[in-house]
């Protein structure tokens, strides 16, 4: 069993930065896919980015390409997500997430989810 803690979340403006760290604990976390995921007011929960176990290739929502980088350091169990030139459109629960199986993770199917930290983006 996998226990993901998100941290890192607050209130900031539109433009600012902010840095994500989800700390993983209860599992070896290199066999892992990771990703994150958010869900805003209203809305369904989205896909934003997964970086994968062995090759730590990514992929990034259309919506935060450019702006969002995920990384990941397995010697501190831990995954992040820098967040660049936020956007009021940002504002979400942010969900981190780890599967074994690649497909599982984008299909929204993860084996563990975190409990969600808040981001607000003001104008």
């Amino acid at each position: 069993q996998v226990q993901l803690v998100e941290s890192g979340g607050g209130l900031v403006q539109t433009g600012g930065s902010l840095r994500l760290s989800c700390a993983a604990s209860g599992g070896t976390f290199s066999v892992y896919s990771m990703g994150w995921f958010r869900r805003a007011p209203g809305k369904e929960r989205e896909f934003v980015a997964t970086i994968t176990r062995w090759n730590f290739s990514t992929y990034y929502a259309d919506s935060v390409k450019g702006r969002f980088t995920i990384s990941r350091d397995n010697a501190k169990n831990t995954v992040y997500l820098q967040m660049n030139s936020l956007k009021p459109e940002d504002t979400a629960v942010y969900y981190c997430a780890a599967d074994q199986d690649y497909n599982d993770l984008v299909r929204l199917r993860p084996d563990f989810w975190g409990q969600g930290t808040q981001v607000t983006v003001s104008s």
